[in-house]
Order: structure tokens, then C-alpha cells, then sequence
């Protein structure tokens, strides 16, 4: 047994990182913890860094700076900090393990790269938006379907694409709660690419949708311009929504991480992309497009117990766990994307996955498919196919039956809290304390005084 030499770990350059880290020391008046790093923990740290500079120099810089010091990284995530043409162009938030003796040296180093470092406190709960303006934090997009990146996106080698996309994106990224919703003159191509669409699912919807599908679509061809000759304009659709079911639209750039999307719906907001699938693939989208949105999701927004339905599992989301978003997410796809209920002795669809998709909406409701009922518990675990048709669909008995086993699910999440909706303010209230419990009570007895005064002169 060798006993002569301790083990070696391959390091690149090996002294080259002794000297910076060295010189860093040095220059933050940190002493050196010499060769040896015996004892030395790694301390968890979050991060967030802002970084400017053409062809994203800071970011690679700040690379070289985590590879220096060895660093663990957990996890990261990036957007564009403000439109184009700022100063702060990119904000990076990442979670880290560093060697303590490095912290400080650490982060003087990250300071010399970005123009912005902030170290935050690990929080017990991921933190969730309180005020409807701070849906601004909540555009994380998930890129696995970006037609720049995925070289299997119908539109990848389509460059007047691509730029068109990069158009809507960035009307996307500088809209700020409160904005009017951004008016977009289509073109002929996209204008066909939707006539197409709306016409040969239009089609089939009297006999694969639900009551309260066709219902909304009715009023929509009525109130907002819906028909084959124009794509509806987001503005005129989220002004009808307010009016009928509170809810209200948002322009997003694409597809929005769960956590976010999931937050939206709690203040009844819907993130709506508003650019359109490639003209090759006109019955096919590998990700959320207005056609999806407007058709798919739109009609069902405006009945009351499916608005309400949605909101319960964006409340539920708030402050929950990663594990428990996933599974939420996973609620929310066999449901509100791939939800199936019965109507008078047969089953209909009212998932907006199906009521976009001519294809999955005559296999969903052909024979091939396995039914289960809805049930919560059960769902929430069901692998489900992002790539292919669902063998599997969840059919419930009602939307006011899915929205009790719903809250009742949802009672189960662990939290120290429960949140609840103000409509007034636009807002949540957190109730952690009994004073605030009981301010909630206060208010629910004046609600129950005026309903019982309605009883009483209804005699």
C-alpha cells in the first residue's frame, strides 16, 4: 500500500489559480489559508449579479472568476434586466458553495466583473409576488422550445422567422403591469397561418368541446372581433375578460417557468404569448403560440367556476416547495392543457392542450386513449408526454367537483401560511399572524350580514 504521497487532483494550471486566488486575498486584506485546506467548509451562498458589455463579456469574466475559486454552482438563472439599449443589460441569479476562506475574496473579484453583486439571504419559503406590479419579476422563460436554439422548431432555419419572434419577445420583456397591452399589425403570412387553424378547428368543436367552450367562443366572435379573417388583439380580449371573469392578460415572450405562471393565475393574469407558429407546420406547435392561447385557453377564461378553478392552483403555488410545483404543474396540465369532463352522458374537452390541437383533440376523444377519473392525488403523479399524444386523460365529473377536490388537495401543501386573494387592491395577504386571521373573519361577518339581509327581504 502506497503510503509515500497523498492523492493528487487534477487541476488545470494549478499554480496559475494559486496566484489569483493569492492576489485576491491580497487586494480584499484576507489572509491566506496556505496550501492545505483542511477544515475549510463550503458555505452556500445566492447571488445576484447584474452585467453589461458587448457579446456578453461580464458573464464569461465572471465565469473565470467561479472557476478560479473552485465554486460549486446549484443553480442559475438569467433574464434581460430592462430593454435593450440599458446600461444594466442582463441580471444572473445564482445559487453557489464556495470554501469560506474565499468569500470575501470571492465576491471582491465578482465586484471588479459585474456592475452589480448582492449576496441574499436564503429564504424558508421561495419568495412569490404579494402586489399584481410584482408579476414584473415574473418573466423566467423555459427555452427548450426557442426556434434561435432548437434546431428541431419548425422555424429554426427561417431567419425572417426568428426575427419576427425576437420582435415579440422584446414587446414582451419591456411591458411593465399597468401598460396598455401592445397593438400588433400581423402580417398576411401569419394572418393565413391563423385563418387556417381557426377555421379547420372551428369545425370540430361542436362536437368535441364543452358547453362552456363553445359559450365563450360565441362571445368572443361577438365582443372581440374572433373569426378566420384577423387574429384577435390581446388588449380587446383582456378588457372583455375583466368584465366577465376578473381575469386579465399579460404579454409573455414565450414559455414561462411553472413557478411564474403559476403565480400569475393566483391574481387572475394570464401570461399570453401573442406571436404565431411557423406557417410550415400551421396544425403543429411545439409551444404555446397565440393560437394555443386565443382558441385553447381564452373561451374557457370566461366561465366563472373555470376562472375560479385556475386561480385555486395559481394560490396554491405561492411559497410552495419545488416538489410540490411540480406536482401542481402536473395538476395544471391534466386539467386547465388536458382536462376532459362529462356532459349530458358523454365526455367533452375543455383543456386548452386539446382545443388547439386537431390532432390530440380526435385522439383524446377516440378509443384509444385510457380514461381515469379526476382525482388530485392521483394526477399530481401521472408521468405525462410533451412530444407525443397523452395515453392517458384525466375526466371530471364537473368544474365546481374538480375545483373542491382541488382545495382540498391543496390544503395538504405544506406552508407556514395560507394566502388569500384581495380583488379591491390586486393583492395577497399573507396570514401568518391571528391578528391578520382575524381581520379576515371581521370582513367575512360583513359579507355574511349582507346576505342574510338579502334572505330577509326575499322573505
Amino acid at each position: 500500500m502506497k503510503t509515500d504521497s497523498a492523492p493528487q487532483h487534477h487541476v488545470p494550471f494549478p499554480g496559475r489559480r494559486r496566484s489569483l486566488l493569492d492576489d485576491a486575498r491580497r487586494e480584499s486584506g484576507s489572509p491566506s489559508p496556505g496550501p492545505s485546506r483542511g477544515g475549510d467548509s463550503l458555505v452556500a451562498l445566492n447571488l445576484l449579479l447584474a452585467l453589461s458589455g458587448e457579446k456578453n463579456a461580464g458573464f464569461f469574466k465572471a465565469g473565470r472568476v467561479f472557476e478560479t475559486f473552485e465554486t460549486k454552482l446549484l443553480h442559475v438563472e438569467s433574464r434581460p434586466r430592462r430593454c435593450k439599449n440599458s446600461s444594466s443589460e442582463l441580471e444572473i441569479f445564482i445559487k453557489c458553495e464556495v470554501h469560506s476562506s474565499d468569500i470575501e475574496a470571492f465576491i471582491n473579484s465578482l465586484k471588479r466583473v459585474a456592475g452589480d453583486v448582492r449576496t441574499i439571504p436564503e429564504e424558508k419559503v421561495p419568495w412569490f409576488p404579494r402586489k399584481i406590479r410584482e408579476l414584473d419579476k415574473c418573466n423566467h422563460l423555459i427555452t427548450k422550445f426557442d426556434p434561435d436554439l432548437d434546431q428541431d422548431h419548425p422555424g429554426f432555419t427561417d431567419k425572417e422567422y426568428r426575427n419576427r419572434r425576437s420582435y415579440f419577445s422584446e414587446l414582451a420583456f419591456c411591458y411593465k403591469q399597468g401598460d396598455p397591452l401592445p397593438r400588433v399589425e400581423y402580417t398576411a403570412e401569419e394572418v393565413s397561418t391563423w385563418k387556417e387553424v381557426y377555421r379547420t378547428l372551428t369545425g370540430i368543436y361542436p362536437s368535441h368541446a364543452c358547453r362552456q367552450f363553445l359559450h365563450g367562443l360565441q362571445q368572443l366572435e361577438k365582443e372581440c372581433g374572433y373569426g378566420e379573417d384577423r387574429i384577435p388583439q390581446l388588449q380587446d380580449v383582456s378588457v372583455f375578460l375583466q368584465e366577465k371573469t376578473g381575469f386579465q392578460l399579460r404579454p409573455a415572450g414565450g414559455l414561462i417557468s411553472a413557478r411564474d405562471f403559476l403565480a400569475s393565475l393566483a391574481f387572475r393574469v394570464f401570461q399570453c404569448t401573442q406571436y404565431i407558429r411557423h406557417s410550415s407546420a400551421p396544425m403543429h406547435s411545439p409551444e404555446p403560440d397565440c393560437c394555443h392561447e386565443l382558441l385553447g385557453h381564452i373561451p374557457m377564461l370566461t366561465d366563472k367556476e373555470f376562472a375560479q378553478f385556475s386561480q385555486e392552483i395559481g394560490l396554491a403555488s405561492l411559497g410552495a416547495s419545488d416538489d410540490d410545483i411540480e406536482r401542481l404543474s402536473t395538476l395544471y396540465w391534466f386539467t386547465v392543457e388536458f382536462g376532459l369532463c362529462k356532459q349530458n352522458d358523454s365526455v367533452k374537452a375543455y383543456g386548452a392542450g386539446l382545443l388547439s390541437s386537431y390532432g390530440e383533440l380526435m385522439h383524446a376523444l377516440s378509443n384509444e386513449p385510457e380514461y381515469k377519473p379526476f382525482s388530485p392525488e392521483e394526477t399530481a403523479l401521472q408521468p405525462y408526454q410533451d412530444q407525443t399524444y397523452q395515453p392517458v386523460y384525466f375526466v371530471s365529473e364537473s368544474f365546481e367537483d374538480a375545483k373542491a377536490k382541488l382545495k382540498e388537495y391543496s390544503s395538504t401543501i405544506q406552508r407556514p401560511f395560507t394566502v388569500r386573494y384581495d380583488p379591491f387592491t390586486h393583492s395577497l395577504e399573507v396570514l401568518d399572524r391571528p391578528s391578520k386571521i382575524q381581520k379576515a373573519l371581521g370582513q367575512m361577518r360583513e359579507d355574511l350580514k349582507i346576505l342574510h339581509s338579502a334572505l330577509e327581504k326575499l322573505g
